[in-house]
């Protein structure tokens, strides 16, 4: 049996590396995309080209209804292949720079709903698939926060960089308490990475303007924050759980 992975946001940028990673590693991949089919599809592709299995799965992770259908789709078309073991909470929004004192009630939470409930609402349907409370196998899940978390955002994005704060501590708390049920639960805290995210956020040059500022005197690659992602998926990072692991440069 080949063990499943559900990578949400895996259109592009750190999912969709992070997905052709996993499959090279031996995972069946379940990529997840909100609205770009195609860009999904061209990252499945890519992954039965190198000869391994991988769906697309459009949901909107926001939404607890579409959070359950996922889940269902991925039982069904995976049910043969083998059973899910894997989560990566990579789903997540940035919005425009602005202070706090000209935020929208609307701003902040769509921002907290996206980037804190959609994780905690899908490691639950994870959990009651993977615990071995609950008659699973055991499993990993590997949320994506920021080094914004311990950065703060001030004057751009406080209220991301909060969001990231509730995933660190989320990390923490949920590691602890399955850590005797077979799962473990790990966090990767990116910096400054080359992905669109910065251009759906306003500042589409923020890598080139700021990138050759940091200590390393570059940004960093999506790839290079997958192979973080994985190696906390797979059994070679077994003893590490509740772990928060920056790849952001020393920034």
């Amino acid at each position: 049996m080949t063990p499943v992975v559900l990578i949400t946001g895996a259109s592009r940028g750190i999912g969709a590396a992070t997905a052709i990673l996993a499959a090279q590693s031996g995972w069946a991949v379940a990529v997840n995309y909100a609205s770009q089919a195609s860009k999904a599809q061209s990252v499945v592709d890519q992954i039965l080209a190198l000869g391994g299995h991988a769906k697309a799965f459009q949901a909107d992770v926001s939404v607890e209804a579409d959070i359950k259908r996922l889940f269902a789709e991925v039982d069904r078309e995976f049910a043969a292949i083998g059973p899910l073991r894997g989560l990566v909470n990579n789903a997540g929004i940035v919005d425009q720079v602005q202070r706090v004192d000209e935020y929208s009630f609307e701003r902040v939470e769509r921002m907290m709903l996206l980037n804190v409930v959609s994780p905690f609402i899908l490691s639950r349907e994870a959990l009651l698939r993977m615990s071995t409370r609950h008659g699973g196998r055991g499993g990993s899940i590997v949320n994506l926060s920021s080094v914004a978390s311990r950065l703060g955002g001030s004057a751009q994005y406080v209220d991301y960089a909060a969001s990231k704060g509730a995933i660190d501590s989320f990390t923490i708390g949920l590691a602890k308490e399955v850590a005797s049920e077979g799962v473990r639960v790990n966090c990767v805290r990116p910096g400054m990475i080359d992905t669109e995210i910065h251009a759906s956020g306003g500042l589409p040059n923020r890598v080139r303007d700021v990138g050759p500022q940091m200590p390393m005197g570059r940004a960093g690659t999506a790839q290079e924050v997958a192979q973080a992602i994985v190696w906390f998926l797979n059994e070679e990072s077994s003893y590490c759980t509740g772990s928060i692991l920056d790849v952001s440069g020393a920034r």
